[in-house]
């Protein structure tokens, strides 16, 4: 007479239960609640606000660069002092000095500029540095931008010397529109927003799927679970309640903890805004939902073929690269997001996220195919995971 009561408490027996025994675990509160939903906004900014300061230093700071030839060229030198740049000693081997890092650029002066110079003719300027070495690429800009200025005002007083307009060496002049709004610009730095986010799904829900599959198993303490006169697929759809429920959890954390700390970067020194508030969470969390649950049911998927903890721990680790590929796809081959591309799990969530920080918004056609095409990748992933549930070899240890 107890048996239908007991299957229809079954769902919520088993999320109860499992939830309460993790929240217990330590392991899986420091990853799931500390590790990657606080750590991570941390870091991330952090290290984007060290990188900032240092640029904006660089650009304010007077510069000492070797400067081999300075003889041959002092009013040259004179307008490089004059936006900030100290010329400094001449070194023997610049080329090597640049590789090792000893400096940054090197401003080498030919010996024939001054002859050159007076008979109106174009002299040789040379910039050693490394392009490899993005450190450097602040303070070659600048001593380029000043070298290029000092060269465009004295070729527009020859030509003025000689009765001749300074526009006759520029007939045509291109004026750029750059139709980038601020908050657009500001996806530049923070294009690695959607890894972060999946990234964190996964991490809150992995180290729960592992205890609660191949955990259990390893306990002996799974089948006696399955002993009980309930369905097998009420039991998967508990514990992935409780695994979905910590992602869920990790997923707000980390979007609050972004909120928060996303208003530390200085974006208005670079013309840029960023909108991280309510409403690109609200947005975030609604296309990630069917997200969710596609990972819990891979990493409850995974875990079932190990048959240790530390062993479904290797596994789910492995799994971990796959949230990396869009991310790293995109940044090596840019591509325009089309309509199907939302309907691809993971490739979906990451076009509409980076929409969101744009602040195009994501329209009602984009966001339906975005949840559409995980929500059916999510219920595949769950058939199976249910097709391994109802295997007796899924309770044996060892």
């Amino acid at each position: 007479m107890k048996t239908p009561a007991i299957r229809s408490r079954t769902f919520i027996t088993v999320f109860l239960k499992e939830v309460r025994e993790n929240l217990r675990d330590r392991r899986t509160l420091i990853s799931a609640l500390l590790t990657g939903p606080l750590l991570a906004p941390l870091m991330f900014v952090m290290v984007l606000n060290i990188a900032l300061q240092r640029e904006f230093d660089k650009a304010d700071k007077s510069l000492s660069v070797p400067v081999i030839g300075a003889e041959y060229a002092p009013n040259l030198l004179n307008a490089l002092k004059a936006g900030g740049v100290v010329p400094g000693p001449a070194i023997a081997d610049p080329e090597q000095s640049v590789r090792k890092q000893e400096n940054d650029v090197v401003l080498r002066i030919a010996p024939d500029y001054a002859t050159s110079w007076r008979k109106g003719e174009p002299v040789q300027v040379e910039l050693i540095y490394d392009s490899s070495q993005r450190d450097a690429n602040t303070t070659v800009e600048r001593v380029s931008n000043l070298v290029e200025i000092y060269a465009r005002q004295q070729g527009a007083m020859r030509l003025v010397a000689r009765g001749l307009s300074p526009g006759t060496a520029v007939p045509v002049t291109v004026a750029r529109r750059d139709q980038a709004s601020a908050q657009a610009r500001g996806v530049l730095m923070f294009g690695m927003l959607p890894y972060f986010f999946v990234l964190t799904i996964y991490m809150g829900g992995m180290y729960l799927a592992i205890d609660l599959t191949a955990g259990e198993r390893e306990r002996q303490s799974l089948e006696p679970l399955f002993a009980n006169p309930v369905p097998r697929w009420k039991i998967l759809a508990g514990k992935l309640a409780a695994i979905c429920a910590f992602s869920t959890l990790s997923l707000l954390i980390s979007l609050v903890a972004f909120g928060i700390v996303g208003r530390f970067v200085p974006v208005e020194k670079l013309g840029m805004e960023l909108e991280l508030g309510p409403r690109f969470s609200a947005s975030v969390l609604l296309m990630s939902l069917p997200l969710i649950v596609l990972l819990a049911a891979l990493q409850s998927m995974v875990a079932a073929f190990a048959k240790s903890y530390r062993e479904a721990q290797t596994y789910l680790s492995l799994l971990l690269l796959v949230p990396a590929i869009p991310s790293a796809l995109l940044s090596v081959f840019p591509l325009k997001a089309q309509d199907w591309m939302y309907a691809m799990p993971l490739l979906g969530q990451h076009f509409g996220i980076m929409q969101l920080l744009r602040g195009d918004g994501l329209s009602m056609h984009q966001l339906g195919l975005c949840m559409g095409g995980s929500a059916a990748a999510a219920l595949l992933a769950v058939l199976v995971t249910a097709q391994l549930y109802r295997s007796e070899r899924l309770a044996i240890s060892g």
